[in-house]
């Protein structure tokens, strides 16, 4: 295995071939913002005020969903201080942004920039979205008996559960981290979650629970999907790592260029670990760079063969280079250390044997 480094190794190096430029917050990012705003709220008079067959409220609601997932790639990119610097503005334009999606800024930043971006894939499991080692999963009594479902069955079902894993790792995330907030922080993060979800409800009897179906909770199914597309392939594919190597433990995928900007080019995620500070404006240029001087170490896959990959291997990991399957007692490789399959009999039946 090649050695690893720090994101602040690479970063040390990459500056050097960078504009001054790049390092600046870019507050034009939020006219996309707007758009998504002023969509949004079309979408909600539409379905809220007009009397149609609920076939079409689909399409506005395929658009309403879009829109929800569009406002949180931007809400992330906020609450990074890529657009705004000043406090106050920041958490109330990325709180704004997240209102969809339910999720509060201090949460965000706590969850997200403090501990997720600190301890990427951290071998010690330190990373609040990395997904358990083996060794954790013996000792869960619910996820090893999920692990003893048929692989295709496991597949499905977790593909299908991105429609609602954001919200529900969300909602884990708040009652994971609240306690971790000084008393007198609390109750702002408290409001902070519980505002939007009121929100959401009142809309539910403002609108009536049909109209509500179409106005949010597919909306927020669809985006939920888009969202967490690109998250289960950020990391899920990458090895569990001791240090923080941005080109070891994350993924950029590759998308068509007209997502990239619906998306704010939330697709250069290795570049983002490179550096969260910077407006992902400029993460073209930072992965032309990393490509030239780093082409053997770089992480790069179409979306749809990421999630291809995603469909066909385990989301347990083994000895942190490898993704197990207990059931079926097979091994596969993660990125940068193999993709081959071979039998992996003896941990299978350890495990079973627990």
């Amino acid at each position: 295995m090649q050695e690893l480094h720090s994101f602040g190794w690479y970063a040390k190096h990459l500056k050097k071939y960078l504009p001054k430029y790049v390092f600046k917050p870019v507050p034009s990012r939020l006219w996309g913002g707007l758009a998504y705003l002023l969509i949004t709220i079309a979408g909600f008079l539409t379905i809220g005020l007009l009397e149609l067959h609920p076939l079409f409220y689909l399409p506005i609601s395929l658009i309403l969903g879009a829109s929800f997932a569009g406002l949180g790639f931007l809400g992330h990119e906020i609450l990074h201080g890529t657009v705004i610097r000043k406090a106050w503005l920041r958490d109330l334009l990325g709180a704004l942004a997240f209102w969809p999606l339910s999720t509060g800024p201090k949460l965000w930043r706590k969850w997200h920039n403090m501990n997720h971006h600190v301890h990427t894939q951290h071998e010690e499991e330190k990373d609040p979205d990395a997904w358990p080692t083996l060794e954790k999963l013996s000792k869960l009594k619910l996820f090893r008996w999920i692990y003893k479902l048929p692989f295709r069955v496991r597949s499905f079902f977790g593909f299908a559960s991105l429609a609602i894993q954001f919200t529900a790792h969300s909602l884990k995330m708040f009652m994971v981290y609240i306690k971790d907030f000084k008393p007198k922080k609390q109750p702002e993060v408290w409001l902070q979650a519980v505002l939007p979800w009121a929100t959401w409800l009142s809309l539910l009897w403002f609108m009536g629970f049909e109209n509500w179906v179409f106005a949010f909770l597919i909306p927020l199914l669809i985006a939920n999907t888009i969202v967490m597309g690109y998250i289960s392939t950020n990391h899920r594919l990458n090895p569990l790592t001791p240090v923080n190597d941005p080109l070891a433990n994350s993924l950029t995928v590759t998308v068509p260029k007209w997502v990239d900007v619906i998306h704010f080019n939330f697709s250069y995620h290795t570049e983002h670990h490179l550096f969260p500070a910077m407006s992902p404006k400029y993460y073209p240029m930072v992965k032309r760079y990393v490509k030239e001087l780093w082409p053997e170490r770089y992480h790069e896959m179409a979306m749809s063969k990421a999630l291809h990959a995603l469909w066909t291997t385990p989301r347990v990991y083994f000895e942190n280079n490898n993704l197990v399957d207990p059931l079926r007692g097979k091994l596969y490789g993660s990125l940068g250390n193999g993709l081959n399959q071979r039998s992996f009999k003896l941990k299978r039946l350890n495990l079973q044997n627990k």
